[in-house]
């Protein structure tokens, strides 16, 4: 009798002790393991931050705002699409102000040359010597404003800056400082004077992102904003939150987020219906697969997951396809949009389970 009364005493203490880690920790402690794999909290804290900076000035807007996050933190490059007055400018300013790092700002026109953006090698007198002067491109983070009013000829020599993150003049190769982003904007109404650009080089933008109107309560919030500044100016009340220190190690951990192989099947199914789908003329390219994953771990990483969702895929879909397929001439007549169709490409796909 003594055995059996001192055996459920006995077993009591031992499953919090001996037994969990063997059989229940992979349940109950798997959120432990899950931070100290990847701790996310540093990254959380300033992508707020970095939302709670824009929310001083930028009222709405946040869509915009997390996909521009995003997108640095995967080293990708976004184009800006919306008519104007509606704050693209003002907010990829004040966004490239929350980070401490070196902001150029370039105004495309139709007589800008590339060696207005790239730089131009200047005859030194003293040295006898040709000596390359850098342009505005060499900074970390570039507003290229109306990008479409350039030339082909200008447009492309951005191509190997943005791809290659460098600058090759005279047979002499110049990297780009790390971080590097373009945040390019351009005016879908306005077509009078702009060049349309190639697909090769919107290939190169990660996202695009196209800025609607504000709603009535933000427009009403905006002009009590506006008027409560009495004439100060927006980027006064900015600070810088990340440096590029923080940002290469949240990069870093990005890399590190899971994505399993059936996410992956998920990404490729997606992507290559757009190739075959009767309602599109262009297909997304194996760069559009790895935008989307890239992106999906990014917004996996500031929701605070280590691994990929589909519902972190879906969120980035629309973004990345947004430039890369482009609609046959019967649906664009009808109206029809490539958000809508890329919608009903991942309706028709199976979720993984």
């Amino acid at each position: 009798m003594e055995e059996t009364n001192n055996t459920p005493e006995e077993q009591q203490p031992i499953p919090p002790t001996d037994s969990t880690p063997e059989t229940g920790s992979t349940k109950e402690e798997s959120p432990l393991n899950f931070d100290s794999r990847i701790p996310l909290e540093d990254l959380k804290i300033a992508v707020d931050a970095i939302k709670r900076e824009l929310a001083k000035v930028i009222i709405g807007q946040e869509n915009f705002i997390e996909l521009l996050i995003v997108s640095l933190l995967v080293d990708g490059h976004v184009l800006i699409e919306g008519v104007p007055g509606i704050a693209k400018t003002v907010t990829a300013k004040l966004f490239a102000k929350t980070l401490k790092t070196g902001f150029s700002r370039i105004q495309f026109t139709p007589d800008l040359m590339p060696s207005d953006i790239l730089g131009t090698s200047i005859f030194n007198v003293k040295s006898s010597e040709f000596e390359f002067k850098k342009g505005p491109i060499f900074s970390n983070v570039i507003l290229i404003d109306e990008i479409n009013r350039a030339p082909a000829k200008t447009q492309a020599a951005m191509f190997e800056t943005m791809e290659e993150r460098q600058v090759t003049m005279d047979g002499t190769t110049y990297p780009m400082d790390a971080p590097f982003m373009v945040l390019a904007t351009q005016n879908p109404i306005e077509q009078e004077g702009t060049y349309a650009l190639p697909e090769a080089q919107l290939d190169r933008f990660l996202f695009k992102i196209k800025v609607d109107y504000p709603t009535v309560d933000e427009e009403v919030r905006i002009l009590q904003t506006h008027h409560e500044r009495k004439g100060e100016k927006p980027q006064e009340r900015i600070k810088d939150v990340v440096s590029p220190a923080k940002l290469k190690t949240f990069r870093g951990k990005i890399q590190e987020v899971v994505v399993e192989e059936k996410i992956i099947r998920y990404i490729a199914d997606i992507i290559t219906k757009t190739r075959n789908h009767p309602h599109l003329y262009l297909g997304g390219s194996p760069r559009a697969s790895i935008a989307t994953m890239n992106a999906a771990k990014a917004f996996a990483a500031i929701n605070g997951r280590d691994f990929v969702i589909p519902e972190d895929v879906k969120r980035a879909l629309v973004p990345v396809l947004n430039h890369r397929v482009i609609l046959t001439p019967e649906r664009e007549m009808e109206g029809m949009t490539t958000e809508s169709v890329v919608g009903m490409i991942t309706e028709s796909v199976e979720i993984p389970r």
